[in-house]
Protein backbone atom coordinates (compact mmCIF):
# COMPACT_ATOMS: atom_id res chain seq x y z
CA UNK A 1 0.00 0.00 0.00
CA UNK A 2 1.59 3.27 -1.05
CA UNK A 3 1.22 6.29 1.16
CA UNK A 4 -1.38 8.94 0.38
CA UNK A 5 -2.53 12.15 2.06
CA UNK A 6 -6.00 10.75 2.68
CA UNK A 7 -6.99 7.20 3.52
CA UNK A 8 -9.94 5.43 1.95
CA UNK A 9 -12.18 6.37 4.90
CA UNK A 10 -11.34 10.05 4.41
CA UNK A 11 -9.00 10.34 7.38
CA UNK A 12 -6.32 12.98 6.93
CA UNK A 13 -3.01 11.25 7.48
CA UNK A 14 -1.11 14.52 7.70
CA UNK A 15 -2.09 15.06 11.35
CA UNK A 16 0.45 14.20 14.06
CA UNK A 17 0.55 10.61 15.18
CA UNK A 18 -1.15 11.05 18.52
CA UNK A 19 -1.00 7.36 19.42
CA UNK A 20 2.64 6.91 18.61
CA UNK A 21 3.66 10.23 20.12
CA UNK A 22 5.56 11.32 17.03
CA UNK A 23 6.07 15.00 16.28
CA UNK A 24 6.42 14.21 12.58
CA UNK A 25 3.79 15.44 10.18
CA UNK A 26 3.00 13.69 6.97
CA UNK A 27 3.89 15.60 3.87
CA UNK A 28 2.53 15.40 0.35
CA UNK A 29 4.83 15.45 -2.60
CA UNK A 30 5.00 13.29 -5.67
CA UNK A 31 6.45 9.78 -5.78
CA UNK A 32 10.01 9.95 -7.05
CA UNK A 33 11.05 7.12 -9.33
CA UNK A 34 14.47 8.49 -10.11
CA UNK A 35 17.66 7.33 -8.47
CA UNK A 36 17.96 10.65 -6.67
CA UNK A 37 14.49 10.28 -5.17
CA UNK A 38 15.25 6.75 -4.07
CA UNK A 39 18.49 7.83 -2.42
CA UNK A 40 16.69 10.65 -0.63
CA UNK A 41 14.08 8.19 0.67
CA UNK A 42 16.83 5.90 1.99
CA UNK A 43 18.49 8.85 3.72
CA UNK A 44 15.17 9.97 5.23
CA UNK A 45 14.55 6.43 6.47
CA UNK A 46 18.02 6.15 7.99
CA UNK A 47 17.70 9.53 9.73
CA UNK A 48 14.25 8.74 11.13
CA UNK A 49 15.26 5.33 12.45
CA UNK A 50 18.59 6.61 13.79
CA UNK A 51 16.81 9.40 15.68
CA UNK A 52 14.54 6.82 17.32
CA UNK A 53 17.50 4.56 18.17
CA UNK A 54 19.48 7.41 19.72
CA UNK A 55 16.58 8.30 22.01
CA UNK A 56 15.89 4.77 23.25
CA UNK A 57 19.67 4.24 23.58
CA UNK A 58 19.50 6.41 26.70
CA UNK A 59 18.01 3.33 28.39
CA UNK A 60 21.08 1.13 27.80
CA UNK A 61 23.32 4.04 28.87
CA UNK A 62 21.44 3.89 32.19
CA UNK A 63 21.97 0.11 32.15
CA UNK A 64 25.74 0.55 31.70
CA UNK A 65 25.99 3.28 34.33
CA UNK A 66 24.35 0.93 36.82
CA UNK A 67 26.72 -1.89 35.86
CA UNK A 68 29.85 0.24 36.17
CA UNK A 69 28.89 2.15 39.31
CA UNK A 70 30.19 -0.39 41.82
CA UNK A 71 33.75 -0.44 40.46
CA UNK A 72 34.94 3.14 41.19
CA UNK A 73 32.84 3.45 44.37
CA UNK A 74 33.69 0.23 46.20
CA UNK A 75 36.34 1.67 48.52
CA UNK A 76 34.46 4.91 49.30
CA UNK A 77 31.06 3.32 49.97
CA UNK A 78 32.58 0.55 52.10
CA UNK A 79 34.50 3.13 54.14
CA UNK A 80 31.67 5.66 54.58
CA UNK A 81 28.96 3.13 55.47
CA UNK A 82 31.19 0.51 57.11
CA UNK A 83 30.37 -2.29 54.66
CA UNK A 84 32.27 -5.57 54.66
CA UNK A 85 33.37 -7.27 51.43
CA UNK A 86 30.36 -9.58 51.59
CA UNK A 87 27.95 -6.67 52.18
CA UNK A 88 29.35 -4.75 49.22
CA UNK A 89 29.18 -7.89 47.10
CA UNK A 90 25.49 -8.11 48.01
CA UNK A 91 25.05 -4.47 47.01
CA UNK A 92 26.73 -5.12 43.67
CA UNK A 93 24.58 -8.17 42.98
CA UNK A 94 21.22 -6.67 44.01
CA UNK A 95 20.88 -4.83 40.70
CA UNK A 96 20.81 -8.24 39.06
CA UNK A 97 18.14 -9.44 41.51
CA UNK A 98 16.03 -6.40 40.63
CA UNK A 99 16.71 -7.01 36.95
CA UNK A 100 15.39 -10.56 37.28
CA UNK A 101 12.14 -9.18 38.66
CA UNK A 102 12.05 -6.64 35.84
CA UNK A 103 12.76 -9.36 33.29
CA UNK A 104 9.79 -11.41 34.54
CA UNK A 105 7.35 -8.59 33.75
CA UNK A 106 9.21 -7.08 30.79
CA UNK A 107 7.69 -9.23 28.05
CA UNK A 108 4.07 -8.90 29.13
CA UNK A 109 4.54 -5.21 29.95
CA UNK A 110 5.90 -4.59 26.45
CA UNK A 111 2.98 -6.52 24.94
CA UNK A 112 0.21 -4.64 26.76
CA UNK A 113 1.75 -1.19 27.25
CA UNK A 114 3.75 -1.07 24.04
CA UNK A 115 7.48 -0.66 23.64
CA UNK A 116 7.42 3.06 24.44
CA UNK A 117 5.05 2.76 27.38
CA UNK A 118 7.14 0.08 29.03
CA UNK A 119 10.30 2.20 28.69
CA UNK A 120 8.55 5.12 30.37
CA UNK A 121 7.53 2.84 33.23
CA UNK A 122 11.08 1.44 33.51
CA UNK A 123 12.60 4.92 33.82
CA UNK A 124 10.74 5.76 37.04
CA UNK A 125 12.26 3.14 39.42
CA UNK A 126 15.68 3.91 37.96
CA UNK A 127 15.40 7.55 38.98
CA UNK A 128 14.04 6.72 42.45
CA UNK A 129 16.75 4.09 42.94
CA UNK A 130 19.61 6.46 42.19
CA UNK A 131 18.20 9.07 44.57
CA UNK A 132 17.85 6.45 47.31
CA UNK A 133 21.52 5.49 46.91
CA UNK A 134 22.61 9.13 46.89
CA UNK A 135 20.90 9.88 50.22
CA UNK A 136 21.65 6.53 51.88
CA UNK A 137 23.00 6.65 55.41
CA UNK A 138 22.93 2.90 55.94
CA UNK A 139 22.87 -0.28 53.91
CA UNK A 140 19.05 -0.54 53.81
CA UNK A 141 18.57 2.52 51.56
CA UNK A 142 21.61 1.47 49.56
CA UNK A 143 20.13 -1.98 48.91
CA UNK A 144 16.65 -0.64 48.16
CA UNK A 145 18.01 1.80 45.60
CA UNK A 146 20.06 -0.90 43.91
CA UNK A 147 17.00 -3.17 43.65
CA UNK A 148 14.91 -0.39 42.10
CA UNK A 149 17.63 0.42 39.59
CA UNK A 150 17.87 -3.23 38.64
CA UNK A 151 14.11 -3.54 38.17
CA UNK A 152 14.11 -0.74 35.61
CA UNK A 153 17.23 -2.08 33.90
CA UNK A 154 15.64 -5.54 33.60
CA UNK A 155 12.78 -4.05 31.58
CA UNK A 156 15.09 -1.85 29.51
CA UNK A 157 17.40 -4.75 28.62
CA UNK A 158 14.54 -6.59 26.90
CA UNK A 159 12.49 -3.76 25.41
CA UNK A 160 15.23 -1.66 23.75
CA UNK A 161 16.69 -4.40 21.47
CA UNK A 162 13.17 -5.55 20.57
CA UNK A 163 12.09 -2.01 19.68
CA UNK A 164 15.20 -1.40 17.58
CA UNK A 165 14.79 -4.72 15.73
CA UNK A 166 11.15 -3.95 14.97
CA UNK A 167 11.75 -0.48 13.53
CA UNK A 168 15.03 -1.04 11.66
CA UNK A 169 15.21 -1.91 7.94
CA UNK A 170 16.73 -5.33 7.36
CA UNK A 171 19.99 -4.02 5.87
CA UNK A 172 20.70 -1.90 8.96
CA UNK A 173 19.13 -4.02 11.70
CA UNK A 174 22.33 -5.66 12.93
CA UNK A 175 24.28 -2.43 13.23
CA UNK A 176 21.43 -0.50 14.79
CA UNK A 177 20.71 -3.40 17.13
CA UNK A 178 24.33 -3.33 18.26
CA UNK A 179 23.86 0.29 19.32
CA UNK A 180 22.09 -1.21 22.34
CA UNK A 181 25.31 -2.79 23.63
CA UNK A 182 27.39 0.18 22.45
CA UNK A 183 25.26 2.40 24.68
CA UNK A 184 25.76 0.01 27.60
CA UNK A 185 29.54 0.31 27.19
CA UNK A 186 29.27 4.10 26.99
CA UNK A 187 27.33 4.06 30.25
CA UNK A 188 30.00 1.89 31.87
CA UNK A 189 32.78 4.16 30.63
CA UNK A 190 30.97 7.27 31.88
CA UNK A 191 30.60 5.76 35.35
CA UNK A 192 34.32 4.93 35.38
CA UNK A 193 35.29 8.40 34.12
CA UNK A 194 33.02 10.41 36.42
CA UNK A 195 33.99 8.13 39.30
CA UNK A 196 37.53 9.50 39.05
CA UNK A 197 36.29 13.00 39.99
CA UNK A 198 32.92 12.71 41.75
CA UNK A 199 32.22 11.08 45.10
CA UNK A 200 29.77 8.21 45.21
CA UNK A 201 26.76 10.31 46.23
CA UNK A 202 27.21 12.83 43.42
CA UNK A 203 27.84 9.97 40.98
CA UNK A 204 24.48 8.46 41.98
CA UNK A 205 22.70 11.76 41.26
CA UNK A 206 24.37 11.89 37.84
CA UNK A 207 22.97 8.39 37.23
CA UNK A 208 19.46 9.84 37.03
CA UNK A 209 20.23 11.94 33.94
CA UNK A 210 19.77 9.32 31.16
CA UNK A 211 16.25 8.44 32.30
CA UNK A 212 15.34 12.09 32.96
CA UNK A 213 16.10 12.77 29.28
CA UNK A 214 14.60 9.48 28.05
CA UNK A 215 11.09 10.13 29.37
CA UNK A 216 10.39 13.33 27.37
CA UNK A 217 12.30 11.95 24.39
CA UNK A 218 9.88 9.03 24.05
CA UNK A 219 7.06 11.46 23.22
CA UNK A 220 8.86 12.39 19.99
CA UNK A 221 9.27 8.96 18.41
CA UNK A 222 6.75 6.53 16.87
CA UNK A 223 5.66 3.28 18.46
CA UNK A 224 6.88 -0.02 16.97
CA UNK A 225 4.83 -0.65 13.79
CA UNK A 226 4.92 -4.41 14.37
CA UNK A 227 3.44 -4.01 17.84
CA UNK A 228 0.74 -1.70 16.47
CA UNK A 229 -0.07 -4.24 13.75
CA UNK A 230 -0.28 -7.05 16.28
CA UNK A 231 -2.68 -5.02 18.40
CA UNK A 232 -4.94 -4.42 15.38
CA UNK A 233 -4.19 -0.68 15.06
CA UNK A 234 -3.86 -0.79 11.28
CA UNK A 235 -3.96 2.95 10.57
CA UNK A 236 -1.40 3.78 13.26
CA UNK A 237 0.75 0.84 12.12
CA UNK A 238 0.99 2.10 8.53
CA UNK A 239 1.52 5.71 9.63
CA UNK A 240 4.32 4.70 12.00
CA UNK A 241 6.03 2.60 9.34
CA UNK A 242 5.77 5.44 6.81
CA UNK A 243 7.49 7.83 9.22
CA UNK A 244 10.28 5.32 9.81
CA UNK A 245 10.84 4.55 6.12
CA UNK A 246 10.51 8.10 4.79
CA UNK A 247 7.52 9.86 3.27
CA UNK A 248 8.62 9.19 -0.33
CA UNK A 249 9.09 5.45 0.21
CA UNK A 250 6.65 2.83 -1.04
CA UNK A 251 5.99 0.69 2.03
CA UNK A 252 3.43 -1.63 0.45
CA UNK A 253 5.67 -4.72 0.33
CA UNK A 254 6.74 -4.39 3.97
CA UNK A 255 3.17 -3.66 5.06
CA UNK A 256 1.92 -6.83 3.40
CA UNK A 257 4.72 -8.96 4.90
CA UNK A 258 3.93 -7.73 8.41
CA UNK A 259 0.18 -8.20 7.89
CA UNK A 260 0.72 -11.79 6.74
CA UNK A 261 2.93 -12.52 9.74
CA UNK A 262 0.37 -11.04 12.13
CA UNK A 263 -2.51 -12.87 10.46
CA UNK A 264 -0.76 -16.22 10.94
CA UNK A 265 -0.53 -15.63 14.70
CA UNK A 266 -3.70 -14.18 16.15
CA UNK A 267 -3.09 -12.07 19.23
CA UNK A 268 -6.22 -13.49 20.79
CA UNK A 269 -4.71 -16.97 21.09
CA UNK A 270 -2.92 -16.99 24.43
CA UNK A 271 0.45 -18.69 24.42
CA UNK A 272 1.07 -21.03 27.36
CA UNK A 273 4.28 -22.62 28.59
CA UNK A 274 3.13 -25.93 27.09
CA UNK A 275 3.07 -24.40 23.61
CA UNK A 276 6.81 -23.75 23.83
CA UNK A 277 7.39 -27.50 23.37
CA UNK A 278 6.75 -27.09 19.63
CA UNK A 279 9.98 -27.02 17.64
CA UNK A 280 9.12 -23.73 15.95
CA UNK A 281 9.12 -22.22 19.43
CA UNK A 282 11.61 -24.15 21.55
CA UNK A 283 14.45 -24.08 19.01
CA UNK A 284 14.67 -20.27 18.66
CA UNK A 285 14.04 -19.94 22.40
CA UNK A 286 16.89 -22.37 23.12
CA UNK A 287 19.24 -20.33 20.92
CA UNK A 288 18.15 -17.05 22.52
CA UNK A 289 18.50 -18.39 26.07
CA UNK A 290 21.76 -20.19 25.26
CA UNK A 291 23.46 -17.08 23.89
CA UNK A 292 22.28 -14.84 26.72
CA UNK A 293 23.32 -17.38 29.37
CA UNK A 294 26.76 -17.98 27.83
CA UNK A 295 27.20 -14.20 27.53
CA UNK A 296 27.22 -14.03 31.33
CA UNK A 297 28.96 -17.34 32.08
CA UNK A 298 32.07 -16.01 30.36
CA UNK A 299 32.50 -13.87 33.50
CA UNK A 300 32.37 -10.47 31.83
CA UNK A 301 30.31 -8.93 34.65
CA UNK A 302 32.77 -10.18 37.23
CA UNK A 303 35.61 -8.55 35.30
CA UNK A 304 33.78 -5.24 34.74
CA UNK A 305 32.21 -4.89 38.19
CA UNK A 306 35.45 -5.57 40.03
CA UNK A 307 38.01 -4.45 37.47
CA UNK A 308 39.71 -2.05 39.91
CA UNK A 309 40.31 -4.94 42.33
CA UNK A 310 41.59 -7.16 39.53
CA UNK A 311 44.05 -4.51 38.32
CA UNK A 312 45.23 -3.85 41.87
CA UNK A 313 45.93 -7.58 42.36
CA UNK A 314 47.86 -7.52 39.09
CA UNK A 315 50.13 -4.83 40.56
CA UNK A 316 48.67 -1.89 38.61
CA UNK A 317 48.97 1.13 40.92
CA UNK A 318 46.48 3.44 39.19
CA UNK A 319 43.76 0.80 39.07
CA UNK A 320 40.85 3.26 38.68
CA UNK A 321 42.54 4.94 35.71
CA UNK A 322 43.22 1.53 34.19
CA UNK A 323 39.55 0.67 34.71
CA UNK A 324 38.48 3.81 32.82
CA UNK A 325 40.89 2.89 30.03
CA UNK A 326 39.27 -0.54 29.90
CA UNK A 327 35.86 1.08 29.55
CA UNK A 328 37.07 3.29 26.71
CA UNK A 329 38.54 0.29 24.90
CA UNK A 330 35.23 -1.53 25.30
CA UNK A 331 33.36 1.37 23.67
CA UNK A 332 35.76 1.42 20.70
CA UNK A 333 35.58 -2.36 20.19
CA UNK A 334 31.78 -2.36 20.38
CA UNK A 335 31.65 0.48 17.85
CA UNK A 336 33.77 -1.65 15.50
CA UNK A 337 31.34 -4.54 15.94
CA UNK A 338 28.43 -2.20 15.18
CA UNK A 339 30.01 -1.34 11.83
CA UNK A 340 30.78 -4.98 10.97
CA UNK A 341 27.70 -6.94 12.00
CA UNK A 342 25.67 -6.23 8.84
CA UNK A 343 28.68 -6.92 6.62
CA UNK A 344 30.29 -10.02 8.07
CA UNK A 345 27.22 -11.53 9.73
CA UNK A 346 26.27 -12.38 13.29
CA UNK A 347 27.50 -15.97 13.49
CA UNK A 348 31.08 -15.36 12.36
CA UNK A 349 31.49 -12.51 14.86
CA UNK A 350 30.24 -14.78 17.65
CA UNK A 351 32.83 -17.40 16.70
CA UNK A 352 35.66 -14.85 16.48
CA UNK A 353 34.58 -13.25 19.75
CA UNK A 354 34.37 -16.47 21.79
CA UNK A 355 37.69 -17.67 20.33
CA UNK A 356 39.40 -14.42 21.29
CA UNK A 357 37.96 -14.57 24.81
CA UNK A 358 39.19 -18.14 25.26
CA UNK A 359 42.75 -17.23 24.23
CA UNK A 360 42.76 -14.04 26.35
CA UNK A 361 41.56 -15.83 29.47
CA UNK A 362 44.19 -18.51 28.96
CA UNK A 363 46.81 -15.74 29.15
CA UNK A 364 45.24 -14.18 32.25
CA UNK A 365 44.87 -17.45 34.14
CA UNK A 366 48.41 -18.51 33.25
CA UNK A 367 49.84 -15.16 34.36
CA UNK A 368 48.12 -15.25 37.75
CA UNK A 369 49.10 -18.87 38.39
CA UNK A 370 52.72 -18.07 37.49
CA UNK A 371 52.77 -15.06 39.86
CA UNK A 372 52.19 -17.41 42.77
CA UNK A 373 55.60 -18.98 42.14
CA UNK A 374 57.61 -15.77 41.60
CA UNK A 375 59.06 -13.31 44.09
CA UNK A 376 57.11 -10.04 44.33
CA UNK A 377 60.33 -8.05 44.01
CA UNK A 378 61.40 -9.66 40.76
CA UNK A 379 61.11 -8.15 37.29
CA UNK A 380 59.22 -11.25 36.14
CA UNK A 381 56.51 -10.56 38.74
CA UNK A 382 55.88 -7.09 37.28
CA UNK A 383 55.93 -8.49 33.76
CA UNK A 384 53.30 -11.09 34.69
CA UNK A 385 51.15 -8.33 36.18
CA UNK A 386 51.17 -6.40 32.92
CA UNK A 387 50.64 -9.63 30.95
CA UNK A 388 47.46 -10.29 32.94
CA UNK A 389 46.36 -6.74 32.16
CA UNK A 390 46.88 -7.40 28.45
CA UNK A 391 44.82 -10.58 28.75
CA UNK A 392 41.94 -8.79 30.52
CA UNK A 393 41.94 -6.06 27.87
CA UNK A 394 42.00 -8.73 25.15
CA UNK A 395 39.02 -10.46 26.75
CA UNK A 396 37.01 -7.24 26.88
CA UNK A 397 37.84 -6.41 23.25
CA UNK A 398 36.87 -9.91 22.10
CA UNK A 399 33.65 -9.80 24.13
CA UNK A 400 32.73 -6.41 22.68
CA UNK A 401 33.22 -7.62 19.11
CA UNK A 402 30.54 -10.29 19.36
CA UNK A 403 29.33 -11.80 22.61
CA UNK A 404 28.42 -8.38 23.99
CA UNK A 405 26.04 -6.97 21.35
CA UNK A 406 25.02 -9.95 19.19
CA UNK A 407 23.11 -12.20 21.64
CA UNK A 408 20.62 -9.37 22.21
CA UNK A 409 20.38 -8.72 18.46
CA UNK A 410 19.69 -12.38 17.69
CA UNK A 411 17.21 -12.75 20.55
CA UNK A 412 15.19 -9.83 19.20
CA UNK A 413 15.30 -11.27 15.67
CA UNK A 414 14.48 -14.97 16.07
CA UNK A 415 11.60 -15.02 18.57
CA UNK A 416 8.20 -15.31 16.79
CA UNK A 417 5.87 -12.35 17.28
CA UNK A 418 3.18 -14.30 19.14
CA UNK A 419 5.57 -15.68 21.79
CA UNK A 420 7.95 -12.75 21.95
CA UNK A 421 6.52 -11.44 25.23
CA UNK A 422 6.66 -14.75 27.11
CA UNK A 423 9.81 -16.14 25.49
CA UNK A 424 11.63 -12.82 25.68
CA UNK A 425 10.92 -12.61 29.41
CA UNK A 426 12.29 -16.14 29.91
CA UNK A 427 15.47 -15.40 27.93
CA UNK A 428 16.04 -12.07 29.68
CA UNK A 429 15.38 -13.62 33.09
CA UNK A 430 17.94 -16.37 32.37
CA UNK A 431 20.51 -13.72 31.40
CA UNK A 432 20.02 -11.71 34.57
CA UNK A 433 19.95 -14.78 36.83
CA UNK A 434 23.38 -15.87 35.58
CA UNK A 435 24.61 -12.28 35.76
CA UNK A 436 23.55 -12.22 39.41
CA UNK A 437 25.39 -15.47 40.15
CA UNK A 438 28.56 -14.23 38.44
CA UNK A 439 28.46 -10.84 40.17
CA UNK A 440 27.76 -12.37 43.57
CA UNK A 441 30.48 -15.01 43.31
CA UNK A 442 33.19 -12.98 41.52
CA UNK A 443 34.73 -11.27 44.62
CA UNK A 444 34.55 -14.51 46.59
CA UNK A 445 36.18 -16.49 43.78
CA UNK A 446 38.85 -13.81 43.30
CA UNK A 447 39.70 -13.93 47.00
CA UNK A 448 39.97 -17.74 46.71
CA UNK A 449 42.15 -17.83 43.57
CA UNK A 450 42.44 -15.24 40.83
CA UNK A 451 43.97 -17.76 38.43
CA UNK A 452 41.34 -20.34 39.32
CA UNK A 453 38.55 -17.81 38.75
CA UNK A 454 39.76 -16.99 35.25
CA UNK A 455 40.20 -20.69 34.52
CA UNK A 456 36.50 -21.23 35.21
CA UNK A 457 35.60 -18.36 32.89
CA UNK A 458 38.00 -19.81 30.29
CA UNK A 459 36.11 -23.11 30.30
CA UNK A 460 32.80 -21.29 29.81
CA UNK A 461 34.22 -19.40 26.82
CA UNK A 462 35.22 -22.70 25.21
CA UNK A 463 31.65 -24.00 25.63
CA UNK A 464 30.36 -20.74 24.13
CA UNK A 465 32.53 -21.24 21.05
CA UNK A 466 31.14 -24.75 20.54
CA UNK A 467 27.55 -23.53 20.95
CA UNK A 468 27.93 -20.64 18.48
CA UNK A 469 29.70 -22.77 15.87
CA UNK A 470 27.22 -25.67 15.95
CA UNK A 471 23.75 -24.21 16.61
CA UNK A 472 23.44 -20.48 15.93
CA UNK A 473 21.94 -19.63 12.50
CA UNK A 474 22.94 -16.64 10.38
CA UNK A 475 20.24 -13.94 10.28
CA UNK A 476 22.07 -11.28 8.25
CA UNK A 477 20.09 -9.74 5.39
CA UNK A 478 16.72 -11.34 6.25
CA UNK A 479 13.51 -9.70 7.36
CA UNK A 480 12.15 -10.59 10.78
CA UNK A 481 9.29 -12.42 9.07
CA UNK A 482 11.73 -14.50 6.98
CA UNK A 483 13.83 -15.40 10.03
CA UNK A 484 10.86 -16.46 12.13
CA UNK A 485 9.27 -18.28 9.18
CA UNK A 486 12.41 -20.42 8.76
CA UNK A 487 11.82 -21.98 12.17
CA UNK A 488 8.27 -22.94 11.19
CA UNK A 489 9.58 -24.75 8.12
Amino acid sequence: MSFREDSEDGRDLRKPFLHTGSWYRMGSGSRQSSMMGSSQAIRDSSISVLACVLIVALGPIQFGFTAGYSSPTQTAISSDLGLTVSEFSLFGSLSNVGAMLGAIVSGQLAEYMGRKGSLMIAAIPNIIGWLAISFANDSSFLYMGRLLEGFGVGIISYVVPVYIAEIAPQNLRGGLGSVNQLSVTIGIMLSYLLGLFANWRVLAVLGTLPCLVLIPGLFFIPESPRWLAKMGMTDDFESSLQVLRGFDTDISVEVNEIKRAVASTSRRNAIRFGDLKQRKYWFPLMIGIGLLVFQQLTGINGVLFYSSTIFASAGIQSSNVATFGLGAIQVIATAVSTSLVDKTGRRILLIVSSSGMTISLLIVAGAFFAKGHVSETSTLYSFLGYLSLVGVVGMVIAFSLGMGPIPWVIMSEILPLNIKGLAGSIATLANWFIAWLVTLTAPLLLSWSTGGTFSIYLLMCAFTLAFAASLVPETKGKTLEEIQGSFRS
